[in-house]
């Protein structure tokens, strides 16, 4: 556990994998919960609606912190398709 300077405690350290997805012409960034590899083809929720999409980039090891997209708005991947 982590505490400020100012006596507050700064939420736990967990680190993630995320993967930026193509789907429909846009990247998007989600958690990867298994592995997963550059050129993957998997289906993530975009709108509403499972889509699928390619992996462009995967970024292992990186904490909640320094995550690219705020950990209470980050989707998940649903399915690897490979």
């Amino acid at each position: 556990m982590i505490h400020s300077l100012s006596g507050g405690v700064i939420s736990d350290n967990g680190y993630y994998t995320f993967a930026k997805v193509e789907t429909d012409g846009a990247p998007w960034w989600y958690l990867a919960e298994k592995k997963v590899s550059v050129g993957d083809r998997v289906l993530v929720p975009v709108g509403g609606k499972l889509r699928e999409g390619v992996v462009l980039k995967v970024e292992e090891n990186i904490s909640n912190q320094c995550a690219p997209v705020p950990m209470n708005r980050i989707k998940r991947i649903e399915k690897i398709l490979r």
